[in-house]
């Protein structure tokens, strides 16, 4: 395992293995990225990263193809992430593997992914996994992030890289309780430069943040290149710093690609996750 993409297989010509191969997992310190946004040693904010899985496949020991979701919740305070293309690949490499059953896979998937984002250190939190059998497919939900849409506004867009400087707040005014959301989020791969689109939900109380900037502020994401998790810390960095709130969590949810989707979220204080339910683009 590495920490540098010029060893990933993210963009470039790849043979599928079918037998299961931990080794395919691919981390990436979270560290360099998190300095440049300033932040040294312990961030700020709580949360996690929310996989789903919809290509996952293995054999059962008469060699019957079976099939399941996974869901993935991947801790913040981990060291590393995991590449999405490299973790496709493990995944894949499940598909010709017999393997007891379900159980021995979600434990397989757990140990393998709790590892690699602590990059061969001490696992300080274990990955979380769960299962979502054939049977219960037809009572996964799909619903909208909640929230005042932001996207009612009528702006001028002129940014096409993250502008901080878009975010005011009212700091003389009463301070607020508020949810608000967007499905304008778009950022690019920072190496192939495929599109990731998403949609975003700010739950914060404080001043009240500035809508119009705001959702300026979220559209200059549109030619940024970045990882869906790098971008979610810029946008919790970015409000904590320019709008001063007393609570915050931003938690976006990017379109699948490749059989993966990824919904980071970033809270102020500690708490549940948002349940991992997938929007309507996803």
């Amino acid at each position: 395992m590495s920490d540098s993409l010029e060893g990933s297989a993210l963009g470039k010509a790849t043979s599928y293995a079918d037998q299961y191969d931990p080794a395919l997992l691919f981390p990436i310190a979270r560290a360099p990225q998190r300095a440049r946004l300033g932040i040294t040693g312990q961030p700020r904010f709580f949360g996690a990263d929310l996989w789903t899985a919809f290509e996952l496949s293995w054999l059962n020991p008469r060699g019957k193809p079976q099939v399941a979701i996974a869901h993935v919740t991947v801790p913040c305070e981990s060291t590393h992430l995991i590449e999405s293309k490299s973790f496709k690949l493990y995944l894949n490499s499940f598909s010709g593997t017999r393997l007891a059953d379900a159980d021995e896979v979600r434990r397989r998937i757990q140990g393998d992914v709790s590892a690699a984002l602590w990059h061969g250190g001490p696992v300080g939190a274990s990955a979380g996994v769960r299962l979502v059998p054939p049977e219960e497919f037809d009572q996964q939900p799909v619903h909208e992030l909640d929230g005042l849409n932001l996207d009612r506004l009528d702006i001028e867009c002129d940014h096409a890289e993250p502008a901080p400087e878009l975010l005011t707040a009212a700091f003389g005014e009463q301070p607020v309780e508020e949810v608000l959301a967007s499905r304008l989020l778009k950022s690019n791969c920072p190496v192939t430069g495929q599109p990731d689109w998403g949609s975003v939900q700010i739950r914060y109380a404080g001043p009240q943040i500035d809508q119009g900037g705001l959702l300026r502020y979220l559209v200059s994401f549109r030619r940024h290149s970045d990882f869906h998790e790098h971008c979610v810390e810029r946008i919790f960095t970015d409000l904590w710093a320019r709008c001063r709130p007393t609570r915050l969590a931003v938690y976006a949810r990017y379109t699948r690609r490749g059989g993966l989707d990824i919904n980071p979220w970033r809270t102020s204080h500690p708490g549940l996750p948002p349940g991992n339910v997938r929007t309507a683009r996803q």
